[in-house]
């Protein structure tokens, strides 16, 4: 059996012909996904813990995240026009590459999703548990932590994790629109904070500007890099654009243009305001106003953060019930997770079982250890990505591209050389994690998916075209 077998152009048009999901996204609304997403826990927590590897000098850390995050966009936006579906790395891999390494990039991409949208309702939870504590309620320890943490359920993670499974399943015009508002919300705390934030930066806290040098800025780049994953999500809307061709382009340069602009401002302000060893690590933004004194600010911004990493869990889930939905259509999982609720056009059951699998892990499991994986796993997708723009320019030249990276093969190896780095500067034990994890998702595939995989039975059909 061949491995390496490959999806067709023809493939895709089918799929997207028979999924029967609703078209409802527009250039601004996958922008929206794009920043909903990358907007929430990246710059409320990644941002001090990259200060205390790289000092002020996390700007810069987050300036280097943030061209490895631009290149990986370029060549993302080169093949969502080529390929308009749902699964973004997952379905080019496909394409390029071939069944096994599609496989082992749509397995990695689970990790990504289920680990960070539960670390997501986890840090949610902190927070709203935070905030209340400040206000004078108090709510059971045994409720808003896990069994590891000496608590009985981590509930509030849970229920959050419920609501917005809720709003997914009845529909992505729904989800889109609440998420819609969230992301002006809190784009609109960040803003406030760095205005605040301007008036109270002392210079002498830039000193030393980078204590840790050049080591320490990369090591803080490679952390940081988790503030910018999640902009994927808008390529994984594609099938669910009116105009992919022209839409996923736009949106993914509105959103990390946006993001790129907040995220270095916020950290230079931040840096400035506090001496970057003083930095709280769980909640930055919102005790930097209070150590200037400015308390309405400071509550303003943790309730900011509250309702910010709610869209950042809507965009999370999204992004994984869509990379469920294709690995099933393609019978590399159960026809379960592909099937399409006919009320509302998503995929319904695939959206709850998502959803109880991220409440389990969120309410029940501590994931201190196996976050990084989040960045290992989406630094390795991106790099396979950029290999594919340069491989399917030589295999595919004809097929139109509405948007082409430009440079290539330059742009794309030098994303590969990024993002290299960067996972090189990652913990050893990470690699560890995400070798074992990788090695049960390919005992997995031969168990199931290559049994299952819909091209055991496209030879027939490719035979036919030929006459």
């Amino acid at each position: 059996m061949n491995l390496l077998r490959k999806k067709t152009v023809e493939d895709f048009r089918v799929s997207v012909k028979k999924s029967g999901l609703k078209k409802g996204l527009s250039s601004l609304d996958l922008a929206a996904l794009g920043i909903g997403s990358m907007v929430g826990t990246g710059v409320f927590v990644s941002i001090g813990q990259g200060a205390q590897l790289a000092g002020p000098a996390v700007i810069i850390s987050f300036t280097v995240a943030a061209i490895t995050s631009a290149l990986c966009a370029l060549t993302y936006s080169e093949l969502a026009t080529m390929f308009p579906v749902a699964g973004s790395t997952y379905s080019y891999c496909y394409v390029a590459f071939g069944e096994i390494i599609a496989w082992i990039i749509g397995w990695n991409l689970m990790l990504e999703y289920l680990v960070s949208g539960a670390a997501v309702a986890s840090g949610w939870s902190g927070t709203f548990v935070g905030v209340l504590k400040t206000y004078g309620i108090n709510l059971p320890h045994q409720l808003t932590n896990s069994p590891l943490a000496g608590g009985i359920v981590d509930l509030p993670s849970i229920i959050i994790v419920g609501i917005i499974t809720w709003v997914l399943y009845i529909g992505v015009t729904q989800s889109s629109k609440v998420n819609d508002i969230i992301v002006v919300i809190k784009v609109s705390v960040i803003l406030i904070f760095i205005f605040i934030g301007m008036t109270h930066v002392n210079p002498a806290n830039y000193h030393p500007f980078a204590p840790y040098g050049f080591k320490g800025v990369m090591s803080g780049a490679a952390i940081i890099f988790f503030a910018f994953i999640g902009f994927d999500a808008v390529s994984t809307g594609a099938e669910e654009t009116a105009n992919p061709k022209r839409d996923v382009p736009i949106g993914l340069a509105i959103c990390l243009v946006t993001v790129i602009i907040l995220y270095i401002a916020t950290a230079a302000i931040l840096t400035g305001m506090v001496p970057f060893k003083s930095i709280d690590l769980n909640n930055a933004l919102p005790s930097a106003l209070a150590r200037v004194g400015i308390n309405w600010g400071s509550a303003l911004v943790g309730v900011g953060a509250i309702i910010g990493m709610i869209s950042t869990i809507l965009v999370i889930l999204y992004g994984q019930i869509r990379i469920f939905m294709v690995m099933a259509r393609d019978g590399l999982l159960p026809n379960v997770f592909s099937k399409v609720n006919d009320k509302h056009k998503t995929p319904g059951m695939c959206t709850v079982i998502t959803g109880i699998v991220t409440a389990v892990i969120c309410g029940f499991l501590p994931l201190e250890v196996i976050i990084d994986l989040c960045n290992i796993g989406t630094l390795s997708a991106f790099l396979f990505v950029s290999i594919g723009v340069i491989v399917l320019r030589k295999t595919m030249p004809d097929v139109e591209r509405k948007f082409k990276c430009p440079g290539v093969p330059f742009t794309p190896i030098l994303t590969v050389i990024f993002c290299v780095y960067l996972m090189l500067n990652l913990p050893s034990v990470t690699w560890i994690r995400f070798a074992v994890w990788t090695g049960a998702g390919i005992l997995v595939y031969f168990m199931y998916g290559m049994r299952h995989s819909v091209l055991n039975d496209r030879k027939p059909t490719l035979d036919k075209n030929k006459n």
